[in-house]
């Protein structure tokens, strides 16, 4: 690895090249330079520049048989020579700034780092002007502690299993086909986030009761429920790996079971006996529903802005995810901007897991996804790749892209991925998402430093780098 140049008074640092462990450098102001060896522990995701003690620092990571590199940010792609100026490297953002497809307008451009994988090399993100970082919102997170950092799943392990057994109990009914239904959607498994986010945020805050186990397994019936609801809508044939209900049991059986866990899970928030708890679902479950109507509206529609493709996410996907990060709050009787804080945090969570979705819909397979790739183009859903392919694209490529979305046509569907990857749609998505999950972050100041804090800042992580 390069010297690192020296920037504002920082210390200049040096790694070396060649090393099979991990190597951290960190520059910081009027500090001494630390270089720790993390060896293997920290996992190969993305890490936040402002995520340490300091408030301007820089980690370079690689795994075993990985290096990390730096060469000059430049405009022209593998162009050698001397960095441009941070305010040239800034227009050359413009574009993600000014969709918020990328990083925050606080965040200026200085250089790129190219990883390379056993003689395989690939562009990274920018490296970002250091003296434009805020200071860090969050409470200091130490290397050491970012190296053990917690498995959320393993974290919550136990307590999922609370989860589970209430979802088992509360799911039965004395009609044949309603449990033959409601089981098989929830054996099919699935992330549970939703479920995890109520159980974390109310750890972090210092709650512990039984209630926080059938306020997670509410949002989960709200959750399935609506995944019964969509499959019918989108006529979709596969999820999770396996038949959808409504393909094996027809739309009219899986309507009504959806029907039935919504009721059952308004049932068991009466059993809380939480007003708030009341009003927080209630608002959730009536955006869910009009975020589905928008969404019916926007199908089909080539001209669709951001702003309300957003909009739908906002509503859909993300109002969920926020209300779970918000009843842990409510059981832990936390002040309203706590409250609020952890609110956010789960809008912004939600709103990066859903452009993530969207973008693997061109960039995954269907055994990794578990559905079938190409559903958005068949279903007619103009998500973000699209837009920002058709932004860039030629006029013969916006063309083709437009009249797939428009007919909800799949039979020119590795033409449509060719485009969405040549024009750098699905790594400006990515980066939309990254911004999402950096807001996320930062909106765990309001918690104290606990092992379920440190979890949430995982699932940041997770949230923008995964495959599936």
């Amino acid at each position: 690895m390069p010297t690192l140049s020296h920037y504002r008074g920082r210390h200049a640092c040096a790694g070396y090249q060649g090393s099979p462990d991990l190597q951290i450098c960190a520059g910081t102001n009027g500090q001494h330079l630390v270089d720790r060896d993390l060896l293997a522990n920290v996992r190969s995701y993305l890490f936040y520049l402002d995520l340490f003690a300091c408030s301007n620092f820089v980690l370079f990571a690689a795994g075993f048989y990985d290096r990390v590199h730096i060469s000059p940010f430049n405009e022209s792609a593998g162009k050698k020579g001397p960095p441009d100026s941070p305010a040239k490297n800034a227009q050359s953002l413009a574009v993600y700034h000014e969709k918020g497809y990328g990083a925050t307008n606080s965040l200026r451009g200085l250089g790129n780092a190219v990883w390379s994988h056993s003689g395989q090399t690939a562009l990274l993100a920018p490296f970002y002007n250091l003296g434009s970082l805020p200071e860090p919102a969050v409470q200091p997170i130490t290397p050491t502690s970012l190296a053990s950092s917690p498995d959320p799943i393993q974290l919550m392990a136990a307590e999922m299993k609370e989860v589970d057994a209430v979802i088992q109990r509360r799911l039965a009914s004395d009609v044949a086909l309603i449990n033959q239904i409601s089981h098989y959607i929830i054996s099919a498994g699935g992330k549970r986030i939703r479920p995890m986010l109520v159980l974390l945020f109310a750890n972090a805050l210092g709650f512990h009761g039984k209630e926080r186990f059938e306020l997670a397994a509410i949002v989960e019936f709200i959750h399935t429920a609506t995944l019964l609801h969509d499959d019918v809508v989108d006529e979709s044939a596969l999820r999770r790996g396996r038949e959808t209900a409504n393909a094996l049991f027809g739309n009219a059986a899986s309507v009504l079971v959806g029907d039935f866990l919504y009721s059952r899970a308004f049932q068991m928030m009466v059993s809380v006996d939480r007003l708030r708890v009341l009003d927080v679902l209630a608002d959730a479950t009536n955006v869910i529903a009009e975020g589905e109507v928008l969404q019916l509206m926007n199908m089909h529609d080539p001209d669709l802005a951001v702003d309300d493709y957003l909009k739908v996410i906002r509503f859909k996907t993300a109002k969920l995810f926020e209300a779970s990060a918000r009843l842990g709050a409510v059981l832990a009787n936390a002040n309203e901007s706590v409250e609020d804080a952890c609110a956010s945090y789960g809008r912004s969570l939600g709103t990066a897991f859903q452009l993530v979705d969207d973008l693997l819909d061109y960039e995954g397979s269907t055994s990794q996804l578990g559905k079938n790739v190409g559903d958005d183009l068949r279903e007619g859903k103009p998500t973000l790749p699209l837009l920002i392919a058709m932004e860039r694209a030629n006029a013969a490529d916006r063309l083709l892209i437009r009249s797939a979305i428009e007919h909800g046509e799949v039979s020119r569907l590795d033409e449509i991925v060719g485009i969405v990857r040549r024009t750098g749609a699905l790594e400006a998505t990515r980066d939309a998402a990254r911004t999402e999950a950096d807001k996320a972050r930062s909106s765990l100041s309001a918690l104290p430093a606990t092992v379920h804090r440190e979890a949430l800042l995982e699932f940041c992580v997770r949230s923008v780098e995964r495959s599936s």
